[in-house]
């Protein structure tokens, strides 16, 4: 196995601080680490799922742009897709949205190749503001929601912004628009196996400002890797038992960790 290319848990308790910080623009798209893994199933997914993966509200020309900005690091490739934003997307592990301010000060989902979604229907989502995308979130309030469109609109063209997300799953799907099967094979899985079922969830995001559009174009990589790699030192079984009982109980029941808790407690225990 291999070791996870982030531990976030390191950093503490999960938060829904932004926890943005500056990176180097090169670094928009970071190496691909995922690609071995997931660009295959990730392309299928594309070509057979096109309606639940992707969407639109977008000219082409602002497409290209962000596709433009993606793949910047590769060379040229002719491989046809039906946008230039699929075409972005398929050849990096990397998920791409497109978020639009409009007119009221909402930034807006508006367009979006998303084939790792962790629990929500890109359908859902297209074109609704800021805080209709975080309303089931706890606490993020309309102060909360202010604040991010505040930090957003300051983004300058050529900044990059960086975060990172994570969660508990059981088994190893990135493709997950739903968690139910997931805490189904969650209540199924014994204490024994808790180590070989549970997975860390990784999201990193990026944000930047397109200089032509205007437009935010914000990066989802999806890394999953079993729990027993990432909590392969004394240090970081510590350290993630920290972060996990540390993690508020509204926010911890958002990401549904409840339903792994059982688990998460048997898999420290034998690591103990």
């Amino acid at each position: 196995m291999r070791r996870p290319p982030h531990l976030p848990f390191l950093d503490g308790a999960a938060s829904l601080s932004p926890g943005l910080r500056p990176i180097p623009s090169e670094h928009l798209i970071d190496p691909d680490s995922e690609a071995a893994v997931w660009l295959p199933e990730k392309r299928r997914i594309m070509r057979e799922r096109r309606d639940d993966v992707f969407a639109s509200r977008l000219a082409e020309a602002a497409l290209a742009e962000a596709a433009a900005r993606a793949t910047a690091h590769l060379p040229p490739s002719d491989e046809s897709w039906p946008t230039s934003l699929e075409a972005a997307a398929a050849r990096v592990s990397d998920d791409l949205c497109l978020l639009e301010r409009g007119g009221d000060g909402l930034w807006r989902l508006e367009a979006a190749s998303l084939v790792a979604p962790t629990f929500w229907l890109l359908s859902e989502k297209v074109g609704q503001p800021l805080g209709g995308l975080h309303g089931p979130v706890p606490g993020a309030n309309p102060a909360l929601v202010v604040r991010i469109a505040r930090m957003f609109d300051a983004i300058r063209p050529g900044q990059v912004l960086e975060r990172f997300n994570w969660t508990v799953q059981a088994g190893d799907a990135r493709f997950t628009p739903s968690s139910a099967p997931l805490k189904a094979l969650a209540a199924e899985t014994a204490d024994a196996d808790a180590l070989d079922v549970l997975h860390l969830r990784v999201e990193r995001q990026t944000i930047s400002k397109l200089p032509e559009s205007g437009l935010l174009l914000f990066t989802i990589r999806i890394v999953v890797d079993p729990l027993r790699a990432a909590l392969d030192t004394p240090h970081h079984v510590a350290a993630f038992r920290q972060a996990w009982e540390g993690t508020g109980r509204d926010l911890a029941d958002y990401k549904g960790w409840p339903h792994y808790d059982r688990l998460v407690r048997a898999a420290l225990q034998r690591l103990s």
